[in-house]
């Protein structure tokens, strides 16, 4: 499995299989499901943690591809486009679409790893953006029900990295994902601060979108986060812990704060990790902290999934014992505890 995952960790599966088509996707987990074989659904790996002993299971990539808009976007009289993605669509690819094409609202959210079927499993976000805020509906495939289902955005429970589909783990497939974008030149309002400040913008203003993409592009770039094979700070599972979600009290002074609806405040996973030992770079063995950002653990070349766990427990325990917080992590973990 290090061949298929982004921290280049992890042992064999018993099975692989690659399934190109809807179809093929949905018959290779229908069909280990009969035979009560384990399975593991695997878009690009970018948020997998696999245990040294691999994956004593079918593990079925997700290798369907396709954008399709219910039309060109080009009509003055018309708000947006309805774009539907194949689940193993390149997340990447879509975005530059998305630019291209003058789809608004998906454009902060360049550069990140993965397949678009993955996204709404997480609700991935960054830089002001979240993929909840443009998700129309997910189709699936209720391995539960044993039928495929569409899911209204409504129905897919999304909250700050969380959805309905990581609540059930194991229950649905990510057939593909159905966007509801505007169009125009502009970006969405930039709600990021450091990326206003890199485009030279107010908070709250909007860019064009292709300037929008380079910026993030560049910034991500400064932290390690856009995959490069060459340097290690990028073999990573994106941002290892979640930022916390506290009382008011909890967080401690000094730390970013942003006021929740429900009146609590979260702070950030990077700050805590920082201010409470571990800096960037941390480690002495062959599993470190990004030497660009804390929030990242990396795999320097040689790591083992266990040599990485065992630096996230060494980071989890001490921002724990300095601040009363418990980081989780933000990767699923197949076979192995944190």
């Amino acid at each position: 499995m290090r061949e298929h995952t982004t921290l280049r960790l992890g042992g064999p599966a018993a099975r692989f299989v690659s399934a190109s088509t809807e179809t093929e996707l949905v018959e290779a987990v229908r069909a280990a499901d009969a035979t009560g074989e384990p399975v593991l659904v695997l878009g690009g790996g970018s948020n997998l943690v696999v245990a040294d002993a691999g994956f004593a299971g079918t593990v079925v990539e997700v290798a369907t591809t396709g954008i399709h808009a219910d039309h060109e976007g080009d009509d003055p009289t018309c708000g947006g486009v309805l774009v539907t993605v194949a689940a193993g669509e390149p997340w990447e690819r879509l975005v530059v679409t998305a630019v291209e094409r003058g789809w608004v609202g998906i454009e902060a959210l360049a550069g990140i790893p993965g397949s678009t079927g993955a996204t709404p499993i997480q609700n991935v976000g960054a830089y002001g953006q979240e993929v909840s805020q443009t998700i129309a509906r997910v189709r699936v495939w209720d391995r539960h029900d044993g039928a495929v289902r569409t899911l209204a955005a409504a129905d897919c429970g999304f909250s700050y990295r969380h959805s309905r589909f990581k609540a059930e783990p194991g229950r649905f497939v990510v057939l593909d994902v159905t966007f509801q974008l505007p169009t125009g030149g502009l970006s969405t309002p930039v709600a990021y601060a450091e990326l206003a400040r890199t485009l030279g913008i107010a908070t709250g203003e909007r860019a064009p979108l292709a300037d929008v993409r380079d910026a993030v592009l560049a910034l991500r770039a400064g932290k390690g986060m856009v995959l490069d094979a060459a340097d290690h700070d990028t073999w990573r599972a994106g941002s290892f812990f979640t930022n916390p979600v506290v009382a008011a009290a909890d967080v401690p002074e000094g730390a970013p704060a942003w006021p929740q609806r429900d009146g609590r405040v979260k702070t950030s996973a990077a700050w805590l990790i920082d201010h409470a030992g571990f800096g960037k770079g941390y480690g002495a063995g062959p599993a470190r902290l990004s030497t660009k950002h804390p929030l990242a653990l990396t795999n320097r070349g040689a790591a083992t999934t266990e040599d990485l766990l065992s630096l996230a427990r060494e980071v989890r325990d001490g921002v724990e014992a300095a601040y009363g917080i418990r980081l989780v992590n933000e990767p699923v973990l197949v076979g192995c505890e944190l």
